[in-house]
């Protein structure tokens, strides 16, 4: 029997039923409250554990590696001009200031030169309005913001935590929650309109104690977009394309990946944004030949791969844009043991975290869905505010 080709892999084979009951609706009473998942790749036990209980997993020279992004109160309300409609608005890109792409329901309403007057978190009138400007294939409307020199300076006045679809709210008494609890601990640059959601179940005090235990904590910046989560709709896995978000390395974290991995020491990915990342500035690398002597990506920093050294080429900060969709059969060249939440069917995040649990193999699905399916017996939340699971 013939080995399965990447190309032959189905979206439907990343289905799975879950009781909509364990679709977390708000998270643990406290961030690391939470329960963990462990699965071991080698030999595919699972172990339930707390999440407090990560540190037993960790080593100490680890490099544990998150994402820093903070997310956006990017969910918008406002009401048309012209017919007094209600509309609601999500921001997704900003192209330039007062300038932005952004998800408008109901879309029907909002024809090119539609004029919008937003609303504060109080339902009353604001000083800022909106103009529709054109309209995309994916049908996500391009908005131009008047009234204030920069919308994106009254977010936290006129915006809402923009909580995924599968979390509801009857009314406005978990919103102030949200906004604490919607964001990690160590976030840092505003730009996601999703929280990379493994790090939610970190606190201040369980990272001094992974610092404490000798492992090196690093960020990265991944700022996250609709793209990330969104189901994918084409049979064939291959015929899906992702969406572009904007990252960024520092050159300390670059430095301290290479060191480790220099060393054999293993790299720790906090959430499916970061293994992205990591693997991005590895995947540029190999793309250029094994005999490029430079290779500089925008202005930001890279990993340079050249087994069994990872050497940076450094140029001073800045922001790139990543593409890359990882599902399985994948090599991975940087991430050693992944940290994430339990995610949607037929997800980019579910396919990513199957390709991880068997590398350069396809049976990393039987082995994600038979955890997942250990998960629901056991009664596991799952989703942006559910438990986690960690892969090694």
């Amino acid at each position: 029997m013939e080995p399965c080709k990447r190309g032959d892999v189905q979206t439907a084979d990343f289905d799975f039923d879950l009781p909509p009951e364990l679709i977390a609706q708000t998270p643990a009473p406290q961030r690391d409250q939470s329960r963990l998942l462990v699965l071991h790749r080698a030999s595919g036990q699972i172990e339930p554990r707390q999440f407090r209980d990560l540190l037993e997993y960790l080593r100490p020279d680890d490099v544990l590696v998150l994402n820093n992004s903070r997310v956006l109160p990017a969910r918008l309300r406002g009401v048309n001009l012209r017919t007094g409609g209600q509309f609601e608005l999500l921001l997704l890109e900003e192209n330039a200031t007062n300038d932005w792409w952004v998800m408008l329901r109901p879309g029907k309403r909002a024809r090119v030169g539609t004029q919008i007057a937003l609303r504060d978190l109080s339902g009353h009138p604001s000083p800022a309005q909106a103009t529709v400007l054109e309209t995309n294939d994916e049908g996500h409307r391009r908005l131009r913001f008047n009234g204030a020199p920069n919308i994106a300076d009254l977010l936290d006045q006129l915006g809402e935590v923009p909580l995924p679809p599968y979390i509801t709210r009857a009314d406005t008494s978990q919103m102030a929650a949200d906004r604490e609890r919607y964001q990690t601990v160590f976030a840092q640059a505003a730009g996601s309109v999703a929280a990379p959601t493994a790090g939610l179940h970190f606190t201040e005090a369980l990272l001094e104690g992974i610092r404490s235990h000798g492992v090196r904590v690093c960020f990265v910046t991944l700022h996250i977009g609709l793209g990330t989560f969104a189901p994918v709709k084409t049979e064939a896995v291959a015929a899906h394309r992702m969406h572009g978000e904007r990252f960024e390395v520092s050159e300390e974290t670059a430095r301290a990946i290479n060191d480790a991995k220099c060393a054999g020491r293993r790299i720790i990915a906090v959430g499916t944004t970061t293994v992205r990342v990591l693997e991005t500035l590895a995947s540029l690398r190999e793309e250029s030949g094994p005999t490029a002597p430079s290779l500089h990506y925008s202005t930001t920093p890279l990993l340079h791969h050249s087994p069994p050294v990872l050497r940076s080429a450094l140029d001073g900060g800045g922001s790139s844009t990543t593409r890359i969709f990882i599902y399985p059969p994948y090599d991975f060249k940087i991430v050693d043991a992944l940290l994430t939440n339990f995610h949607l069917p037929r997800s980019t995040l579910l396919m990513l975290a199957s390709a991880f649990a068997a590398p350069n193999e396809t049976r990393g699905r039987e082995l994600i869905l038979s955890a997942y399916a250990e998960a629901i017996r056991r009664r596991y939340r799952f989703f942006s505010y559910g438990d986690a699971m960690l892969i090694v």
